[in-house]
Parts: structure tokens; C-alpha cells; sequence
């Protein structure tokens, strides 16, 4: 039996929630944007993300007018 995965916190977070409310998005409406199925979205909003693609990335910032730095932040 192979022993349990256990979550690295690598301390950093997704603003995604405070994003689309400040913008008064959905993210239904954001995943028709960037071409990201809800699912996706939420685990990256919620912080369970492992990776995210460039050009994911690239597709929100795009979406929600913003910068990198403004989606993902390092946390202490």
C-alpha cells in the first residue's frame, strides 16, 4: 500500500476569487473567456493547484486585465 500524498504548501496563492470580484466576473464566465473548464479554475482559485500553464496564465491575465503578480502572490 503506498503511503498517503500529502499536499506541499509552497506558499503561494491564488487572488483569483478577489480578481472576479472586483471585476464582477463569474467564473463560468471566466472559463468561457480563457477556454478553462470551471473544474480547472476552481482548483487553481481554491489553491489546490499543482502547475499552471503559460499560456493559461497568459489567457486570465489577459481576461481579468492584470498582471501575474496580481493573480498569484507568495504568502510567508
Amino acid at each position: 500500500m503506498a503511503p498517503a500524498e500529502v499536499e506541499e504548501d509552497t506558499g503561494i496563492h491564488c487572488r483569483l476569487d478577489d480578481l472576479l470580484a472586483a471585476r464582477g466576473l463569474t467564473l463560468t464566465r471566466l472559463s468561457e473567456l480563457v477556454g478553462v473548464s470551471v473544474v480547472n479554475l476552481s482548483i487553481l482559485k481554491n489553491d489546490r493547484a499543482r502547475a499552471i500553464r503559460f499560456s493559461t496564465l497568459r489567457a486570465i491575465c489577459r481576461a481579468l486585465e492584470c498582471e501575474v503578480g496580481d493573480l498569484l502572490v507568495v504568502e510567508p
